[in-house]
C-alpha cells in the first residue's frame, strides 16, 4: 500500500491536496495530521471533522507545550525579531515537520507532503526537516501551480466544506505565539485592511481609555509570572494574549522579504509576543553590559534570520543558543510595562543583577569626582578633531 503522510491544517490548501493526492499522485493510503501549536480549540475541531471525511486515517498531536517551551522560550531570549516580525508561524513549521515525520516512521509511510506555495516561506521551513530523512516529499499546490480561485472551484465540485470564498479568500495560520493573516487584497501593499481581519486585538482607536500596567517577571530570560502571580508556559502566553488584545497591542502590518526574495504584504497579531520581547528587551539591559548589549544584537539578528528561514538544525543556529543562554543567566527580574491603545511601554525594572548604581549615576551624588572625566573628555573625539584640522 502506497501511503503519505500530509502536514494538515483543516484549510484550502491542505484540504484540496486529500483528493489531489489519490487522483494526481496514485497514493491509496493518504494520513492527515494536526499538530496543535496553540491554534483555536473550534478550528481544530473543525479541521478533525474534516479530514475524516476525506482521509484514511487522522492524527492530532498535541504540541502546545513543547511549542511554547523548547520553540518560543528560545525565541524571548534571542528577541526574536524578523524585519518587526515575532515570527510566530516561522517557529511552528519546523516542530510541525518533526511531528510529521515521527508519524511516517509509526505508519510505515513511504512520502511526506505539505500544502505550502511555490512563492512562500514554509515549503522551505517544512522541506529543510522532510529532506533530511529518506522520505519523498510531495507538495502539489507548488507543483500543479494551483491557484487560490482554482482551489475553491475545486473543493465545491469535491464537496470539501471550507471557509473561504473568492470574496474573503484570507489564509489564516494561528497559533500561540502569532496569528498571521494574508490571500487575496490583503497581497495588495495599498490596500488598507478591513478590521474584520482581526480577532485577537482590539483597534487602538476602540481600545480602553484608562491604560493598564503589567509586570512581567523573568527567571533567567524565561517569563515566569505577571503580576507576582505565577504561570506555567502555556498559560501565561494565553493570558497575556487576551490582556494585550484588549488593550489592541501587538499589532502588525508590513512589507516582508521572503527568503526567496520576494517582497509581500503580512498581517500579523501577537499581543503577548510585543509584551514579553519588549520586557525581555528592557531587562537586557538593566542587567547586561553595554559590550555584552552589542555583540548580542549581532547574534539576535543571525538567530532571527535562521528562524525565519526554519535552519533550527543548522549547526550555527545551536552555537548562537550556546552563547544566548549563557547571557541569560543574569536575565533575572521584573519589568512593568502600560498597556494603552496598542502600545506596550516599559515604565519600570527591578533585577538583584541590575549594574546600575544611583550612588555613582545620580547628578547629586559626591562619590566619583567629575574633574577625573577632563582627561577623558580630552582624547574623546581626537581623530575627528584631527580630521577637521587637516581637511580646512
Amino acid at each position: 500500500m502506497k501511503k503519505v503522510v500530509l502536514a494538515y491544517s483543516g484549510g484550502l490548501d491542505t484540504s484540496v491536496c486529500v483528493p489531489i493526492l489519490r487522483e494526481r499522485y496514485g497514493y491509496d493510503y493518504i494520513i492527515t495530521v494536526v499538530v496543535d501549536v496553540g491554534q483555536p480549540e473550534s478550528d481544530i475541531d473543525s479541521a478533525v471533522a474534516r479530514a475524516q471525511m476525506i482521509s484514511d486515517k487522522h492524527i492530532t498531536i498535541d504540541a502546545k507545550e513543547e511549542f511554547v517551551e523548547e520553540y518560543v522560550f528560545p525565541l524571548i531570549k534571542a528577541n526574536g525579531s524578523y524585519e518587526g516580525y515575532v515570527m510566530g508561524t516561522a517557529i511552528a513549521r519546523p516542530l510541525i515537520a518533526k511531528k510529521i515525520v515521527e508519524v511516517a516512521d509509526k505508519e510505515g509511510a513511504q512520502a511526506l507532503a505539505h500544502g505550502c506555495t511555490g512563492k512562500g516561506n514554509d515549503q522551505l521551513r517544512f522541506e529543510a526537516v522532510f529532506r533530511s530523512t529518506c522520505y519523498d516529499v510531495v507538495a502539489p499546490v507548488r507543483e500543479l501551480e494551483l491557484t487560490r480561485e482554482w482551489e475553491i472551484d475545486y473543493a465545491a465540485k469535491k464537496d470539501i466544506p471550507i471557509t473561504v470564498s473568492t470574496k474573503k479568500p484570507w489564509s489564516v495560520d494561528e497559533n500561540l505565539w502569532s496569528r498571521s493573516i494574508e490571500g487575496g487584497l490583503l497581497e495588495e501593499p495599498s490596500y488598507a485592511v478591513p478590521e474584520e481581519i482581526y480577532t485577537w486585538t482590539v483597534s487602538p482607536l476602540k481600545a480602553p481609555d484608562e491604560p493598564e500596567t503589567v509586570e512581567i517577571e523573568f527567571d533567567h530570560g524565561v517569563p515566569v509570572g505577571v503580576n507576582a502571580k505565577r504561570f506555567g508556559s502555556l498559560s501565561l502566553v494565553e493570558h497575556l494574549n487576551v490582556v494585550g488584545g484588549q488593550h489592541g497591542v501587538g499589532r502588525t502590518d508590513m512589507i516582508e522579504d521572503r527568503v526567496l526574495g520576494l517582497k509581500a504584504r503580512e498581517n500579523y497579531e501577537h499581543p503577548a509576543a510585543t509584551i514579553l520581547l519588549t520586557a525581555h528587551a528592557d531587562l537586557e539591559k538593566l542587567v547586561l553590559t553595554r559590550a555584552e548589549l552589542q555583540f548580542k544584537k549581532m547574534v539576535d539578528e543571525a538567530f532571527s534570520e535562521l528562524a525565519y528561514m526554519g535552519l533550527m538544525d543548522e549547526p550555527l543556529y545551536l552555537d548562537l543558543n550556546a552563547f544566548i543562554d549563557k547571557t541569560q543567566e543574569r536575565v533575572t527580574g521584573t519589568v512593568s510595562l502600560r498597556l494603552y491603545k496598542g502600545s506596550a511601554v516599559p515604565i519600570a525594572r527591578s533585577s538583584s543583577y541590575a549594574l546600575y548604581s544611583k550612588e555613582l549615576a545620580s547628578f547629586d551624588s559626591t562619590m566619583l569626582n567629575q574633574k577625573d572625566a577632563e582627561g577623558f573628555a580630552m582624547y574623546h573625539g581626537f581623530q575627528a578633531r584631527l580630521y577637521k584640522k587637516v581637511m580646512s
